[in-house]
């Protein structure tokens, strides 16, 4: 069925996100969020279904120095599982999971598995636009544990089933959300060092470049991380100064640092603390030196409403990869918009796809501040045949449908076999 007869077949709309489905969290409890998003069914037997599921596990190549790539057996590189989703009428949507073993307990092997074994045979034969019902079918497959179940790899199934959509529909993921597209998105330069001599080098590097907005690693030493800032806020005194701990602080480190990089010049503390050091946020938020963002802990909405509900953070950093893709993203931005949350945009260095994924979202709900994805700072390779524009440190939202981005499969497999990976497809 071609999309013309497949639109032409469509007999009538109603909206999504009822309040009677319930999983991991991805439906919030009786909060639905409003949305102007359509689903549409199809009553054609056969019109239209997940056909199957070809996965690209891989290694992005990278420069320069960020403490969380670094595989085992010497292997190093963006680990990264690109996912490629086909319809029965041949339409493809492409997506990316994105494990980081030094990051979270989700690992390119594990994502390998959980997708082939897992994720992808339970949806083989399901209505590709009804998203919501992917994420119940992967619940069933791999039940949730605090949250929801293998959440960085279970992002690669729903970016894209959100590109399949966009590209059945003839949509862009805006037009798809009811929302204005946006037309750039300003980025952040990340400053990781191991030594206050390099702080220079780093941020002129990125100043070169046209960044103008940077971003620290930070913890577990309050003092060195106030030099730290101190030099990057002198280098560049007008940036938005975001530091991310990656919950390497101690409660009481934490407590110390917090003033310590305002004082320095910090606008914002991301991550200070493991998820679930609740009194340790709750001590921070009261102390009142920084907003206090959280990131690692976020994967579910249910989830943020707890976390809000405790007392815990001024915020969030978003990132669609970190859980389970774009429909938890929107509905956490959601529910930091009805709450008068502060909201930023982060990633995971983020490659192509997921970065097209992530400058649709972040467009979409108009992203005032510059955003964390460092993906074309670390990252020297690509799998598009038109990349992303970058230019003078902001990035230009795709546009078209789905993602607004056309995979070059030849790339996908070659920088596959260069990774010692090999293609699986699951029908």
């Amino acid at each position: 069925m071609k999309r013309r007869e497949f639109l032409a077949a469509v007999p009538a709309a109603a909206f999504a996100l009822s309040s009677d489905r319930r999983d991991s969290g991805m439906v919030l409890d009786n909060q639905d969020i409003k949305t102007n998003e359509v689903e549409l069914s199809i009553t054609e037997p056969g019109g239209i279904q997940i056909e199957r599921i070809d996965l690209f596990p891989l290694r992005y190549p990278m420069t320069g120095y960020f403490k969380f790539f670094t595989g085992p057996h010497g292997s190093a590189g963006r680990a990264a599982v690109v996912v490629k989703i086909t319809n029965s009428d041949g339409t493809t949507g492409w997506g990316q999971a994105l494990p980081i073993a030094k990051w979270s307990y989700e690992t390119l092997e594990t994502a390998v598995v959980c997708l082939r074994d897992y994720f992808a045979p339970v949806l083989i034969g399901q209505n590709p636009l009804d998203i919501e019902g992917a994420h119940i079918k992967m619940d069933g497959a791999i039940a949730p544990g605090f949250s929801t179940g293998m959440p960085i790899t279970r992002a690669g199934i729903d970016v894209a089933l959100h590109d399949l959509k966009g590209k059945l529909l003839g949509q862009s993921l805006a037009q798809m959300w009811g929302k204005p597209a946006g037309g750039s998105i300003t980025l952040s330069w990340t400053v990781n060092v191991l030594s206050l001599d390099e702080v220079e080098k780093v941020t002129e590097e990125g100043m070169a470049r046209g960044y103008r907005h940077f971003n620290i690693k930070v913890a577990p030493d309050p003092v060195f991380d106030a030099a730290l800032a101190r030099r990057v806020r002198k280098l560049a005194p007008d940036t938005f100064l975001w530091a991310d701990a990656n919950g390497g602080y101690t409660p009481e480190t934490a407590l110390q640092a917090a003033p310590r990089l305002v004082d320095a010049g910090v606008d914002v503390l991301e991550a200070p603390l493991r998820p679930n050091r609740i009194s340790g946020y709750q001590a921070l938020k009261k102390q009142g030196a920084l907003p206090i963002l959280m990131d690692e802990g976020v994967v579910s909405p249910t989830d943020l409403i707890e976390f809000i509900r405790l007392g815990m953070c001024n915020g969030v950093a978003m990132k669609p990869a970190r859980c389970g893709g774009l429909l938890s993203n929107r509905r956490q931005i959601e529910i930091c918009l009805e709450n008068d949350l502060m909201w930023l945009g982060s990633g995971l260095t983020d490659p192509d796809i997921m970065l097209a994924a992530a400058l649709a979202l972040y467009g979409a709900y108009g992203l005032q501040k510059a955003a964390v994805l460092n993906g074309p700072q670390f990252l020297t390779a690509d799998v598009l045949k038109n990349p992303i524009k970058i230019e003078n440190g902001t990035a230009a939202v795709p546009q078209g449908p789905g993602l607004g981005i056309e995979v070059d499969e030849e790339k996908v497999t070659a920088l596959m076999k260069e990774s010692g990976g090999r293609t699986m497809t699951i029908t």
